[in-house]
């Protein structure tokens, strides 16, 4: 794109966010053109992206309209959006160690190739199994409680962990939990791979 599109572009946004922002305050462009000194005809040009505007007229807007004059170029050139939504319930259920004893693991996003850079799961339990599963791998863990208490092992210490409770640690250290104390249970754990955490 040379820099006759450019501008062109850039003419044409800032043309559509000034009548955005003047309908959305009712004012019609003989209002502006009262409040800024600004001929309606010119005003007509700018809105249709027609004629190139000085900082001194862009400023005159902003002021009449209401808004910074950043607010004027908030989202030009801004990159199209690409997000991965997992609504409630759709996430992709895994198998893991503990799963036939009452544990599910739901993974909530999905990274696509060999490296996968993290992995988020909605884990519930709701048996009271004596027998817990311990986990090791790369990478750094976060766990988040959303409902219930649970007594948490990583390495030698244990950490009871309630509702609103988080906890980080290496993944790479024996863990899991080690006693479910009120059912039932649910949690994040985000699993960030290519990163250490130290003690």
């Amino acid at each position: 794109m040379n820099n006759t599109d450019s501008n062109h572009g850039l003419e044409r946004y800032i043309g559509n966010t000034i009548r955005e922002l003047r309908n959305k305050q009712d004012l019609t462009i003989s209002d502006v053109s009262d409040l800024t000194g600004i001929s309606r005809g010119m005003l007509s040009k700018i809105e249709n992206a027609q004629t190139a505007m000085s900082l001194d007229t862009l400023s005159r807007l902003s002021r009449a309209l209401g808004v910074s004059l950043s607010i004027l170029f908030r989202n030009y050139d801004v990159p199209d959006g690409g997000a991965q939504m997992v609504r409630q319930g759709e996430g992709m259920e895994v198998v893991r160690r503990g799963t036939k004893r009452g544990h599910t693991y739901h993974l909530l996003a999905y990274d696509q190739g060999p490296n996968k850079q993290f992995e988020p799961f909605l884990i519930t339990m709701n048996d009271e199994s004596e027998v817990f599963p311990t986990f090791e791998h790369p990478g750094t863990e976060f766990i988040h409680i959303l409902d219930g208490v649970i007594e948490y092992r990583h390495g030698q210490k244990t950490y009871v962990l309630k509702k609103g409770d988080s906890l980080t640690f290496r993944g790479d250290i024996p863990h899991g939990p080690e006693n479910l104390i009120k059912l039932p249970i649910s949690f994040l754990s985000i699993i960030i791979y290519n990163t250490n955490i130290t003690n």
